[in-house]
């Protein structure tokens, strides 16, 4: 099998460890990179389309692919216009989804996060909920939503709150069980690695919490 994958945040942390799984992948031959930058990784198997993404419907032609995975997201902290913040957070991935749908691509695999709820009176929780309902309605037929809690690792900028964040988390996640285990910190290789089980098994449209992503990602 020779597949063509596109990663929309290949730059990000999780994006980032995603694309070093898919080059080494021996299913995927080609993998196509939308991005405002270029990545530091270099590989006969990547294609880059350094673009403006909050107009990526002008790359439509090119958006040709058997999966997506989007891995695009900011924070309000790093994002405080919320104008610019819902073009970055809702519009490129649903605007991606409606390419995809548009190009026959049957598989829209997408980040979104714990909380998510198009209903709720906290912007970025309703953010990300919108973005789910959106991207559902496209009805693409293999259609995945990931939700995970705090992400670990390193990022390449410095993130004071996140930092403080995680070091709480490291101490608190062993107390975190049964029903509070999808509050745990989670490792952006465990989100990489299940959006790739997921690509590959195929199990129908799902919302996946961050417990359920770390359980598929031991599968």
């Amino acid at each position: 099998m020779s597949k063509t994958a596109i990663i929309l945040g290949a730059t990000g942390l999780t994006g980032n460890i995603l694309l070093k799984k898919l080059i080494e992948d021996k299913e995927y031959s080609k993998i196509k990179l939308f991005s405002r930058n270029s990545v530091s990784i270099k590989s006969e198997k990547i294609e880059e389309f350094i673009v403006d993404l909050l107009s990526l419907e002008k790359e439509s032609k090119d958006f040709i692919a058997d999966e997506v995975f989007c891995c695009i997201g900011t924070t309000v902290a790093k994002t405080k216009d919320k104008e610019l913040y819902k073009a970055i957070d809702y519009g490129i991935p649903v605007t991606a989804a409606k390419i995809a749908k548009e190009n026959g691509i049957a598989t829209f695999i997408v980040m979104s996060s714990l909380g998510a709820d198009a209903k709720s009176s906290v912007f970025y929780n309703r953010t990300k909920g919108e973005m789910e309902r959106d991207i559902l309605c496209k009805k693409i037929k293999h259609t995945y939503i990931l939700r995970p809690s705090l992400i670990g690792g390193d990022r390449k900028e410095f993130r004071l709150a996140e930092k403080l964040g995680k070091g709480i988390m490291q101490i608190l996640n062993p107390l975190l069980t049964g029903s509070l285990k999808k509050f745990r910190m989670i490792h952006p290789e465990k989100i990489a690695t299940c959006m790739q089980v997921l690509a590959k098994t195929k199990p129908g449209v799902n919302i996946l919490s961050s417990d359920e992503i770390v359980d598929k990602s031991n599968n």
